[in-house]
């Protein structure tokens, strides 16, 4: 077990061991194991970095070269107090002596800078050997970090790009010249560790994780869960619309796919193979549910207040504008268990199996944290990271009116050690993401691979859109959806807006890509995840996930193409066609995908049913008129049939 291990759902029988899944999947969960008082020293280093974090963000006008060193110093001596060098059994209270030697080493390598700050802003370009050997430190140390909390693929892309800019991609002459030029731009500037990557995680997305650990203990979880059960669990397949439905809710909070799949699916899935879906599909329902809680608002993962500082506009706005394409989402997903619900013949839980509406409504205040905070955001009344510190607040009081989740003393010391533990992860693979971003941009192969897509599509967009749709998802295979927006940012969505598409568009598109990675074969760990507590085949899985989130490849180009979904230069009437034509649309292509929509579909008619789903789905007035007689005709054939 290590420090901070999820709770498992009391009162279920797991047919696994829950954290032996989640540090099967999830790297996060492969920690060290403290006991005792080492565990109290370790704990309490974790809540201190909270509470730095907090202070910094809330109180203090730091100049950023020293806000930004002092916290991935931070972030490097705690990612080796929590994270082995390596997987499997780890031994109690053991810190090997190498592990110390590079926790001070990088450490000490970003404090120098920290200390030295003004000094090294006036010294210009020229720059001691001592300093090149302290950046390159610095760069490993933070390096190893990543590939133990995150892994090694994002490792080899940065690798790749440095050593393209060592050998080929630099002017100077010499390499001991492009090596120094290279740790410079990288370590001591603003465009490689301290870029935009880096600032956004220390600056806002560490309120929010403190802040989702804090909601986590107030059982707001088992509480959405409870509420779905009690609104759709008596339905056809209701443990699945279930899933559904309390993923979308938890998503609100919540932005890793796996910790998802892991916390709900503990108790959706077996229910699911109890009323009689199949393992596989059980899990890829859970799976590809929760993996839309990323895209899910206000959280929405960290990715999103990246995008909010790349496109320029304010948090708030990114938040309203992903409700549409998230709705659509779960709306896909929620028909496709709905059809297969009807095909199999399945039926929803009983009435004694469903929980009383009346007692949950009395725990509707768990909810004040979250409206407070959307409310805070949405209205600017505040910045985002006080929003994020009164809505912290605000969870522990709600808390305490609940007996079984009361946030004690000893349980915030707790939330804040979850909370910097849980900063690490991200630190590192936005500190990652800032020395890819920073390779391309150094090395002039940011405007060498735009010029070479754009050359490629021609004048055609869309083709411009599958490039960058096969670019995201097969990064997004090996790289943190964090990252990855980080990397496709400064690389795809620039081409994209030179094709003509709306430059927030051109965000959101690559960052509902670089999410799907979770669900996409050959690495698909939240399917995999959910194919582990099914006790399923975790290929198939896969596969079913992805036909299951099939609005999350259909959802983007919408967006890209008509950005009306977006609530870009458009009215309300423009809006509600788009919601209707993408609903049906949607509706179609999951009939189409599943072979069932009133009965069973003939070959032809599920043909009609894709087509006519993908015209509605492609804006234009021509395409909508086609793609509703399409799909209204497979439907009265279908009642007809039934009628026969």
């Amino acid at each position: 077990m290590g420090l901070f291990a999820k709770k498992k759902a009391p009162g279920v029988a797991e047919p696994m061991d829950l954290d032996a899944v989640m540090k099967k999947y999830d790297r996060e969960s492969n920690v060290r194991i403290w006991e005792g008082i080492p565990k109290i020293i370790v704990t309490s280093v974790l809540a201190v970095f909270s509470l730095f974090c907090i202070y910094v963000t809330l109180f203090t006008s730091w100049l950023e070269e020293i806000r930004l060193t002092s916290f991935v110093a931070f972030i490097i001596f705690i990612g080796y107090l929590v994270f082995p060098a390596k997987k499997g059994h780890q031994k109690v209270n053991h810190m090997p002596w190498y592990d110390v030697v590079l926790m001070v080493g990088g450490t000490g390598a970003f404090l120098y800078y920290t200390v030295n700050a003004l000094t090294i802003i006036q010294q210009g370009s020229i720059f001691e050997w001592y300093q090149i050997v302290i950046g390159i430190v610095g760069i490993l140390s933070l390096a190893e970090v990543c590939r133990r909390s995150v892994g090694i693929p994002i490792l080899i892309v940065a690798g790749v790009l440095i050593v393209y800019a060592l050998i080929w991609g630099l002017s100077n002459p010499t390499f001991s010249g492009k090596l120094n030029y290279t740790v410079r731009y990288l370590f001591y500037s603003k465009e490689g560790i301290m870029s935009t990557p880096i600032n956004v995680c220390s600056k806002f997305i560490v309120v929010f994780i403190i802040f989702g650990a804090f909601l986590e203990r107030t059982g707001i979880a088992d509480f959405f869960i409870n509420i779905a059960n009690a609104f759709v669990g008596g339905f056809s397949g209701g443990p699945a619309k279930v899933a559904v439905v309390a993923s979308a809710m938890e998503g609100m909070v919540s932005g890793s796919s796996v910790a998802n799949t892991v916390g709900s699916g503990s108790v959706t899935i077996p229910l699911m193979k109890k009323t009689g879906y199949k393992p596989e599909f059980a899990a890829a329902a859970e799976a590809s549910a929760s993996t839309g809680g990323q895209i899910m608002p206000p959280i929405m993962g960290a990715a999103a207040f990246l995008m909010a500082d790349y496109v320029g506009v304010p948090y708030s706005n990114i938040v309203v504008r992903a409700i549409l394409p998230a709705v659509l989402y779960f709306a896909g997903i929620f028909i496709t268990v709905h059809l297969e619900a009807k095909k199999e013949g399945l039926r929803g839980l009983s009435k004694e199996e469903l929980p009383k509406i009346k007692p949950l409504l009395k725990q509707i205040y768990l909810l004040l944290p979250l409206i407070l905070l959307v409310y805070l955001v949405g209205t600017s009344q505040r910045s985002i990271q006080y929003a994020a510190a009164i809505a912290i607040i605000v969870a522990i009081v709600v808390s305490l009116f609940n007996k079984g989740n009361r946030i004690t003393p000893k349980r915030i010391w707790e939330a804040l050690a979850a909370g910097g533990q849980g900063m690490i992860t991200v630190a590192a693979a936005c500190g990652v993401a800032g020395i890819i971003a920073g390779t391309i941009t150094m090395t002039g192969l940011a405007n060498m691979l735009i010029n070479g897509i754009v050359a490629l599509a021609g004048n055609q967009v869309i083709i411009a859109l599958i490039l960058t749709m096969l670019c995201c998802i097969v990064l997004g295979m090996g790289v943190p959806t964090t990252a990855n927006y980080c990397i496709m940012a400064a690389t795809c969505a620039p081409i994209l807006v030179r094709m003509g598409v709306p430059t927030l568009a051109a965000h959101f598109f690559v960052f509902y890509f670089g999410i799907v990675a979770d669900l996409t074969p050959p690495v698909a760990l939240a399917a995999y995840a959910g194919a582990a507590i099914a006790q399923g085949n975790p290929m198939k899985t896969a596969f079913t996930a992805t036909k299951l989130a099939i609005g999350a490849f259909i959802v983007p180009y919408v967006f890209a193409l008509n950005p009306a979904m977006l609530f870009i230069d458009t009215n309300a009437i423009e809006i509600v066609q788009i919601c209707i034509t993408s609903l049906v649309g949607i509706f179609g292509v999951s009939a189409a995908l599943e072979g069932y929509l009133l009965k069973p579909m003939s070959w032809y008619q599920r043909f009609l049913g894709l087509a006519g789903g993908l015209l509605l789905i492609y804006p234009g007035l021509t395409t909508d008129l086609l793609g509703l007689g399409l799909v209204g005709m497979v439907a009265i054939i279908q009642i007809l049939e039934r009628k026969k």
